[in-house]
């Protein structure tokens, strides 16, 4: 069933389900698509009906495994039903996340679609010291395989890797796009400039690119209608440099040797102090910035640049507060700035420790 008026189409389009279409980039893609003379129809798919006019509605959860079912008269199918956010509990949100492409790829074979875009992040090419800058979208994928969110992107390029065997004839794109940043955006990149200083480390160059989800959702177009290959990068042209980045937010910031950050951080994790694994600082410490050169090529440009996403970022999490990754009170977050950058972090995860106690 239809919300809205549904204008008519070209016989001959293709059909494009959007999975995770009641919100964020989903919504977004859906609205875009719906709007194309080139797309016969937009179905949008989500757990919940949402409000984007002009579109076909099946309310249904990505990793119900009668997915396929309501697939029947797709051509093309995105998977945008992501979950992202650093409070979400790791086995839950690898279990929706993985289970949820899988499914996708499974019922897109089942039901012969002919095509699944399935989108990541470039977090799986990994973040190092030795980094190229930008890397290459052809470039290897270095992250570590553990529990962190990119784990889970890194098992959803296994199932891309591996779909033309086990699914023959059907066609899986992956786009990656860099540190996203924008509405309803929460992830280990965006809680980063929620701290009261900017964390870096001893020796490194760190390169910050962003991508925001309306340049996302403007690629994903592009890549459905104009069938771009993949493996495809999607971010702001260039990167900003450290000193550019405090300009910007306006936030002083603090070094700190190596083996310090990343031995703290694997400490209070393992406590359960923080919500991300010590590797996921090494996204905001290290450069991992991409080169879009299949976009580029098929003649994309982001609306964006880093410094104004940079600055949508700093709108989006005005009033928020974090310590190492974790959401704090204001009061907490002066005094630990004021305390300096070590004990800043020790001190805000005791205080912490103190507050579930507390709660017991």
């Amino acid at each position: 069933m239809a919300t809205g008026k549904v204008r008519p189409r070209r016989s001959k389009g293709p059909v494009v389900a959007v999975t995770g279409a009641a919100t964020g980039v989903g919504r977004l893609l859906a609205a875009r698509l719906a709007e194309r003379e080139e797309i016969r129809k937009v179905v949008a798919i989500d757990g919940q009906r949402g409000d984007v006019p002009g579109v076909t509605w099946r309310v249904v959860d990505i990793r119900d495994p009668l997915l396929s079912n309501r697939l029947s008269d797709v051509d093309v199918i995105v998977n945008l039903d992501v979950e992202r956010s650093p409070e979400a509990d790791a086995r839950d949100r690898r279990t929706h996340n993985v289970r949820g492409a899988q499914t996708a790829v499974t019922a897109a074979a089942a039901a012969r679609v002919r095509r699944v875009v399935l989108v990541t992040s470039a977090m799986v090419y990994g973040a190092g010291p030795d980094n190229g800058i930008p890397l290459n979208e052809d470039a290897p994928l270095l992250a570590e395989a553990n529990a962190s969110i990119a784990g889970d992107y890194l098992e959803i390029e296994d199932l891309a890797a591996n779909a033309p065997v086990t699914h023959p004839g059907l066609e899986v794109t992956v786009v990656r796009p860099a540190a996203l940043v924008g509405p309803g955006i929460d992830t280990v990149i965006t809680r980063h400039f929620e701290a009261p200083r900017l964390l870096s480390v001893k020796g490194s160059t760190p390169g910050w690119q962003f991508c925001h989800v309306e340049d996302l959702a403007s690629a994903l177009e592009l890549v459905v209608v104009e069938d771009v290959p993949g493996p495809v990068a999607v971010g702001c042209e260039g990167w900003l440099g450290a000193e550019e980045v405090i300009e910007i937010t306006g936030k002083r910031g603090f070094e700190l040797p190596a083996a310090l950050t990343f031995g703290m951080a694997q400490r209070l994790h393992r406590l359960g102090m923080t919500p991300a694994p010590a590797t996921d600082l090494t996204y905001v410490t290290y450069p991992w910035v991409v080169d879009c050169a299949r976009l580029r090529a098929a003649g994309w440009k982001p609306a964006y640049d880093n410094a104004t996403a940079l600055l949508a970022l700093m709108e989006e999490t005005a009033g928020r507060h974090a310590v190492v990754g974790r959401r704090v009170g204001g009061k907490e977050a002066t005094m630990a700035t004021a305390a300096g950058a070590t004990v800043a972090a020790i001190g805000a995860a005791a205080a912490i420790r103190r507050a579930r106690k507390r709660r017991r």
